[in-house]
């Protein structure tokens, strides 16, 4: 094997300039060079998957004991090892960016998700260019490098459909393929995708079986396959990272059914019969206890019992939803043993990036954007029950109920968000690489966390940290390599210093202790009392003799615990994590939160055709009195379709005609439609349409009247009696002329819904200052353009 000749600290790596002779003309026998040579990996660098479910409890697999179904995770463990203390941020966003940089979530900017950046250095959701992706390295290195499913590390004001690029996978993300979707969460059975920068729609429909997971794990798959074709001797980077298990959890009926009647005992005796079953397979400790269930989480025999047939079948659609995913994987692992890779490819399987998600309130959720939203009790135990077949399909965007939360996070204390115990932040991370790994089925116990897995795979592959890319020089990564544990079951652990922060739940990891402070419940979204900074209760656990965090000894050892609050503060004042911010709907808003938005001021002008714009994209009329403004061309008197609109299926608004006629609807989380319909149809010619709302005010989430106009004159009015305050959607956009995704009102359908008439253009005024109901169409779309 010869030895490597590149200098590959300094990315891209420099060329160098041929030596020796050069001859006046070519065919001068001694005219002779160098062969041109592909840049490659150091010699036997291996192939690289990386899956990372999405909230996954340590409790809910079964190849951590768990009562979902995971084959898949079952044999990758069987032929590699499990981590069962294995550690990520507690939210999604932090974990990705900490992966993808081996740098702690604040000092990359990820200090919670993108929706709720502030200006502080540490929560802007803004990486550093100090601070390159692993991807960028690893592409600069020559490997090929694709990345399919969920980005969630996109400033959301740069997630239009102008960019700019820097932050995607595919602009500056240093992933050469992406087929995905930008954002938290996704309607599984119609989501918003993304060929690299690019909106595209799926290739198959609801109706037709399609269904994102198997989509992504399609695209995986074919990629795969033709870079092996096409590139044998390069080794690849695939980041499979699915929208599953996140909220809203859609799966097929029939993977529900496996399911039927599986939870009807409860959430609390599910823990037991998962500690149990951990025990058994040794994923936790013989001396591990199971921790007490919290006040703040109901008992399963106190739920009402009209309400317990609701509860466990979400429960059977999360597992269903689970075994679903981890089948996909599956088809992943079997193209890699096809292709005769398996043995020289490093499988890291990350089940979940934190702990179950506790965001859809105690009741659970048909539509979980009614919680974020403050609006949790529309949902009703009559409507639950109601809803209680549809849960899983495209008619809903469901969540599981707290409780389920706490079970999938066996044997330990709290859920997602929580950042201080280790039911935010334990997730179950099995690794596989049979070229590299001689104990199978072996267990490791070494603390790891997320920001270790970067510097892991570049040992792995012979590549040193680059101490400058693409002329930026570069600080070092925080996270430590795994890769000593892979040979050693005993080696002392490495990674022995941690600190955790997420909304002000905190806590910090050193030398097998732990000292920790929840601050703050995840399921309260908006409002509740919470305390000082300074008056949080700290609690302090002996890891080394405590798996789970069960026995507090803040009592016996106050000096032990001052010193880990001090060294704290250490960190965090290190890693940007202060000032520290406990606000989380309230930072939806961007006027709140205090980022920056894409358009300013009072006035949005838009054109046909524009679409894909995600909600950070577009002026917010919540809470506010707006008006919707078109200049139409109408060949005749049943004019349809579109001219603008907002969200869809589960929340949202839009002004469109039918029969002629203009309406506004107003869906209130899929829960309420309000519609105000024109009395007459609008004839045909060049006209104004406006639609205005005028909000009632004193305070959030308020209805308003609506009015509607052609070219001045009213011609209907009406009400809506209650908006969303916060959010309209997580995965729906804002269409001019059609309406991509789920449709707002059910009068149309997206396939049906392009307005047959010619749009000259839509303007989006905020305000009620505007009372003339018309302007000459030549003098707004001039004034429109003057505003931007």
């Amino acid at each position: 094997m010869s030895p490597d000749r590149h200098a590959r600290t300094m990315l891209p790596i420099p060329d160098r300039p041929a030596t020796g002779l050069t001859t006046y003309d070519a065919k001068d026998p001694a005219t002779a060079y160098p062969p041109i040579e592909p840049l490659l990996p150091p010699p036997g660098a291996p192939h690289v998957l990386v899956v990372l479910l999405d909230d996954v409890g340590f409790g809910a697999s079964s190849a951590f004991g768990g009562p979902c179904r995971t084959p898949t995770a079952e044999r990758l463990a069987a032929g590699g090892l499990r981590y069962n203390r294995f550690h990520t941020t507690a939210l999604c966003a932090p974990t990705r960016q900490a992966l993808l940089t081996g740098r702690n979530h604040h000092s990359v900017g990820m200090g919670s998700i993108t929706e709720t950046a502030t200006s502080a250095p540490g929560n802007s959701s803004l990486r550093p260019n100090t601070k390159a992706p692993l991807p960028m390295t690893l592409k600069l290195n020559g490997y090929s490098t694709a990345q399919f499913g969920k980005c969630h590390e996109v400033p959301v004001w740069q997630t239009s459909p102008m960019g700019p690029f820097d932050a995607w996978p595919s602009g500056g993300g240093g992933f050469e393929t992406f087929y995905g979707f930008i954002g938290g969460e996704n309607n599984q059975w119609d989501p918003a995708l993304y060929d690299g920068t690019t909106p595209v729609d799926p290739p198959a429909t609801e109706e037709e079986g399609y269904h994102l997971t198997e989509d992504l794990a399609d695209r995986a798959v074919s990629w795969m396959r033709q870079q092996k074709a096409l590139m044998p001797d390069r080794p690849f980077f695939v980041y499979f990272a699915p929208g599953a298990t996140h909220a809203p959890h859609h799966v097929p009926k029939e993977w529900i059914e496996k399911y039927a009647g599986a939870f009807d005992d409860g959430w609390d005796v599910q823990r037991e019969r998962t500690f149990a079953r951990q025990k058994e397979l040794g994923v936790v400790p013989p001396d591990a206890e199971l921790t007490a269930r919290h006040d703040e989480i109901p008992a399963w025999d106190d739920m009402p019992e009209e309400l317990k047939p609701v509860l466990a079948r979400q429960m059977e659609v999360y597992a269903g939803f689970l075994e679903h995913t981890d089948h996909h994987v599956g088809r992943l692992i079997d193209a890699l043993s096809d292709l005769e890779v398996l043995d020289d490819t490093i499988v890291y399987y990350i089940v979940g990036d934190n702990g179950a998600s506790a965001e859809g309130t105690v009741n659970g959720a048909f539509n979980e954007m009614a919680n974020f939203n403050g609006m949790a009790a529309l949902e009703t135990p009559e409507f639950m029950l109601s809803k209680m077949a549809e849960f899983g399909s495209p008619t809903s965007y469901n969540h599981y109920a707290v409780g389920w939360a706490w079970a999938m996070n066996t044997p330990l204390q709290w859920t997602k968000q929580v950042a201080s115990h280790w039911g935010g932040t334990r997730n179950g991370t099995i690794v596989h690489w049979p070229s590299g790994i001689a104990d199978r089925g072996g267990l490791r116990s070494q603390f790891t966390h997320v920001i270790d897995v970067a510097p892991t795979i570049l040992e792995a592959a012979g590549i040193p940290e680059p101490a400058s890319v693409n002329g930026v020089q570069q600080s070092p990564m925080e996270g430590t390599s795994m890769l000593y544990t892979f040979a050693d079951r005993s080696a002392p652990e490495r990674h022995d210093l941690q600190y955790f922060e997420m909304f002000a739940n905190r806590g910090i990891y050193h030398r097998g202790w732990s000292a920790v402070t929840k601050h703050r419940t995840p399921w309260v979204m908006v409002g509740g009392d919470l305390p000082a900074f300074d008056d949080d209760v700290w609690e302090l656990y002996d890891g080394d003799s405590d798996f789970s965090q069960a026995r507090d000894l803040a009592r016996q050892h106050p000096d032990k615990l001052r010193d880990l609050q001090r060294l704290w503060l250490i960190e965090a004042t290190k890693y940007n994590v202060l000032p520290m911010d406990d606000r989380t709907s309230e930072r939806l808003e961007p006027e709140m939160a205090g980022r920056p938005t894409l358009i300013r001021g009072r006035s949005q002008l838009f054109f046909p055709g524009m679409g894909r714009l995600s909600e950070n994209s577009v002026v917010s009329i919540k809470n506010k009195s707006f008006s919707v403004t078109a200049d139409v061309d109408v060949p005749g008197d049943q004019v349809e379709g579109v001219i603008i609109a907002q969200g869809g299926r589960f929340g949202g608004s839009t002004v469109y005609f039918t029969k002629g006629h203009a309406r506004f609807a107003y869906n209130l989380l899929g829960i309420q439609l309000f519609t105000v319909e024109a009395d007459r149809s609008v004839p045909a010619g060049r006209h104004q349409v406006r639609m205005e709302f005028a909000y009632d005010g004193g305070g959030l989430g308020k209805g308003g009247a609506v009015t509607l106009f052609y070219d001045g004159d009213e011609v209907g009015s009406g009400r809506v009696d209650a908006t969303q305050p916060m959010v309209f959607s997580a995965d729906e956009t804002t269409d001019i002329g059609y309406e991509s995704g789920t449709t707002v009102s059910p009068d149309y359908t997206s396939r049906a819904s392009r307005f047959t008439g010619r749009l000259h253009w839509v303007q989006l005024d905020l305000g009620g200052d505007d009372h003339d109901h018309y302007i000459d169409p030549d003098e707004r779309l001039r004034v429109a353009m003057s505003r931007q």
